[in-house]
């Protein structure tokens, strides 16, 4: 049979796409077609109409280096012609070692063991499983899990019921697991969230604490001290309750440092890794697993055997993508223009942080948050939309959270560029 998209031109590609995928986050009674992106190239996304749109968004976060980066592009298509996939019970191979060996000297605190999975909300799950098996195999009575409110940790079953209970999630809320809920602790709720927190752990029920570190990203890029998160990881260790640290969004020089963790003294027991891991390339998760609770699963007997798994568990071309995107992160040149966007970030903060329509403007690194003043703070504000498209109309992807306009551009951004997401923001709230 013949493929009916053969000879197409764009209104016909779109016209078979609106017959038969369903894309993600999208009403489905929604009119407007989608862009049909044709090519890549650094920070841009190029149209089958001609257009060149800044990916000041990283396509969601996951866009390190700019799309369609030689180096990577090379590691990909020798590793294809190599060895594309393989069982990894069992089995292994080079890119997952070499991989492994590149995060364990990356992450602020040694870890025991890597364990591979698909992506962001997989890698939160393998986390909350061995955490909550790392208790049974002790047979200790310790199931409770603590998370903080607004928190995001993606969309599968385990990281939903960890996730803020709201519009995402409503459907499925009879059948997500009990959690404890603490306060976000904004500078003006820190104390309350911190008695709330060791009033939870002082139990010793509790199982697991798992947190965004310093920002939440998908709950309206909110940020919070280290400090106050600091001593609610010392509560935890003193009641022996293990830590999580969701660092998918944060990883890989977001916030101005490698991890965001690098901002603590206290070292998670695991990290959930993905997004930028392989430079925005090919799905790939990773769960940093410490000696400690690695040591409880060492024996061989089937109540300490981890059973998960991935049919594309560490697939060789994604980690080749991930180590060709690692040794990319490690050059002076990318450390560069991390510190060079904080910079440009930090000072537009300070110019835009007065104007009327803003409720607050803020950034870490390499990430830029305006709360626009535009009723309450929440994904499903309407004036989303019209902000979206204000953006797009000017070639710029900016896709806003509710009424949170934020940035996270590949680090090849140019500061040509982000002066054009300034001036784009800036006109906005005069518009208001």
């Amino acid at each position: 049979m013949q493929n009916s998209t053969t000879g197409c031109g764009p209104n016909e590609w779109l016209d078979v796409d609106r017959r038969i995928i369903w894309h993600p986050f999208t009403p489905l009674g929604k009119k407007e077609p989608p862009l049909l992106v044709t090519a890549g190239r650094g920070a841009y996304l190029h149209t089958y109409d001609g257009r060149a749109i800044l990916d000041a968004v990283s396509s969601w976060w996951v866009n390190l280096h700019g799309h369609g980066h030689p180096e990577i592009a090379k590691a990909l298509a020798a590793q294809a012609e190599t060895l594309e996939h393989v069982i990894f019970a069992g089995f292994s191979h080079k890119p997952a070692i070499e991989l492994a060996e590149q995060l364990q000297s990356a992450l602020p605190f040694p870890q025991g063991r890597i364990f591979y999975s698909d992506n962001g909300s997989t890698a939160v799950e393998v986390a909350l499983k061995i955490a909550l098996q790392y208790w049974y195999i002790f047979g200790r009575e310790k199931r409770k899990v603590i998370a903080l409110r607004g928190a995001y940790h993606g969309d599968t079953f385990g990281s939903m019921a960890v996730g803020e209970r709201g519009l995402f999630t409503r459907p499925f809320h009879p059948l997500l697991f009990e959690v404890t809920f603490i306060d976000f602790p904004s500078p003006d709720a820190a104390e309350n969230a911190l008695q709330q927190f060791r009033s939870v752990v002082e139990n010793d029920d509790v199982a697991c604490f798992i947190y965004e570190p310093l920002v939440q990203a998908a709950g309206g890029m909110r940020m919070y001290s280290a400090d106050v998160l600091e001593r609610m990881l010392g509560y935890a260790k003193e009641k022996d309750v293990l830590c999580i640290a969701d660092e998918v969004f944060t990883g890989f020089g977001r916030t101005g440092k490698m991890f965001a963790s690098e901002y603590l003294k206290q070292p998670p027991d695991l990290i959930a890794l993905s997004k930028g891991l392989t430079g925005g390339t090919l799905p790939l998760g990773a769960t940093a697993v410490s000696q400690k609770v690695y040591e409880a699963f060492e024996d061989v007997g089937p109540e300490r055997t981890f059973y998960h798994g991935h049919s594309y568990t560490a697939n060789p071309i994604a980690c080749a993508a991930a180590n060709a995107s690692y040794r990319l992160l490690r050059q002076q040149e990318c450390q560069a223009a991390i510190a060079r966007i904080s910079r440009l970030h930090a000072d537009f903060v300070m110019k835009i942080h007065s104007h009327p329509r803003v409720r607050d403007a803020r950034s870490l690194g390499t990430i830029l948050a305006v709360e626009v003043e535009a009723g309450e703070t929440r994904y499903d504000n309407q004036i989303a939309a019209d902000m979206y498209r204000f953006f797009l109309d000017r070639n710029i992807l900016l896709r806003p959270l509710g009424n949170v306009i934020y940035t996270v551009p590949p680090y090849v951004v140019t500061d040509e560029d982000c002066q054009r997401i300034y001036t784009a923001i800036a006109d906005f709230l005069d518009r208001l």
